[in-house]
């Protein structure tokens, strides 16, 4: 099988979890390759082809982060870097003989916009901020690859935690020191997940034919941002009595904070409970406890 985005924090994890159970992992690499590596250069739209012949799966998760000021050359990025690097991926499978059973191509629950307190099942419309519009192409720059009869699957990952990386490593200084605090309100919902368990899902949308099209790739308890902060205040065993102001995050994120920090996305994992998922870090505690023990 092969990834792109191996060397990032989600498919790292997810490298040694499929390399452990037995699967030959090949890394799409922008670098000149080595060994079995498959190189690609998505800005040119552009992939090795034949070296994905006969592979059994694609999980594809290489992206520009969303972190960061957002100038338009930033959006531009997070933008063409999925819609791009995707339809590339997914143009090159259709002509191969031995196609994948299987294109895992991440997106995010993002998709849904600022949908207040309404729970989000897979088949909830979506949203209409830049993320939401950024989500709905991404996913459909697979559609390549479904014409052409792959399973396509979109696993829509909420918060991905872990401390090791992503946006719990970016927290962790400020909680430790005292100075977390909820933002805005704190009455945003939450959807997050394990680093573990996003790769237990991905492993398992991977290997179960009957999941197609999205998949909420989060935990099955939301919660609100004012309950995340106590939990990881309390994880790391300091007192979080701040809060940064709506209109602090509004003016002075250039829409990140609007879109990222304030939205509310009450997304439930329905596809994956439906099948049977069992979450190993199913609550926020139990996630925080057992990455900050």
């Amino acid at each position: 099988m092969a990834i792109s985005g191996a060397s990032g924090f989600i498919g790292s994890a997810l490298s040694r979890l499929l390399e452990g159970d037995g699967w030959k992992v090949r890394r799409i690499v922008r670098r000149k390759p080595s060994g079995d590596e498959i190189e690609w250069r998505p800005t040119e739209r552009w992939i090795d082809r034949e070296a994905l012949e006969g592979v059994d799966a694609v999980v594809h998760l290489a992206g520009e982060s969303i972190f960061g000021v957002w100038t338009q050359s930033k959006k531009r990025r997070i933008l063409e870097s999925r819609t791009h690097g995707t339809r590339t991926i997914a143009e090159a499978l259709t002509g191969l003989e031995r196609p994948p059973q299987v294109l895992v191509s991440v997106s995010g629950v993002n998709y849904y916009g600022d949908a207040g307190d309404r729970t989000l099942r897979e088949d909830d419309p979506a949203g209409t901020d830049f993320l939401a519009r950024v989500c709905v192409a991404w996913e459909a720059a697979a559609q390549p690859a479904a014409d052409a009869g792959i399973r396509v699957v979109h696993p829509r990952f909420g918060l991905v935690l872990d401390p090791a990386g992503g946006s719990l490593r970016l927290m962790l200084p400020f909680f430790r020191m005292g100075i977390g605090g909820r933002l805005g309100s704190g009455k945003q919902w939450m959807s997050w997940i394990s680093r573990r368990d996003a790769t237990r899902v991905i492993r398992s949308v991977m290997t179960t034919p009957s999941l197609e099209g999205p998949v909420n790739a989060v935990a099955p308890e939301p919660v609100r941002n004012e309950d995340f902060t106590r939990a990881l205040a309390d994880a790391v065993q300091r007192p979080a009595f701040l809060a940064v102001p709506d209109f602090v995050l509004r003016t002075f994120s250039w829409g990140m904070g609007e879109t990222i920090l304030l939205a509310s996305q009450r997304a439930i994992p329905a596809a994956l409970l439906d099948r049977g998922f069992s979450f190993e870090y199913p609550t926020i505690r139990s996630t925080l406890a057992a990455g900050l023990d």
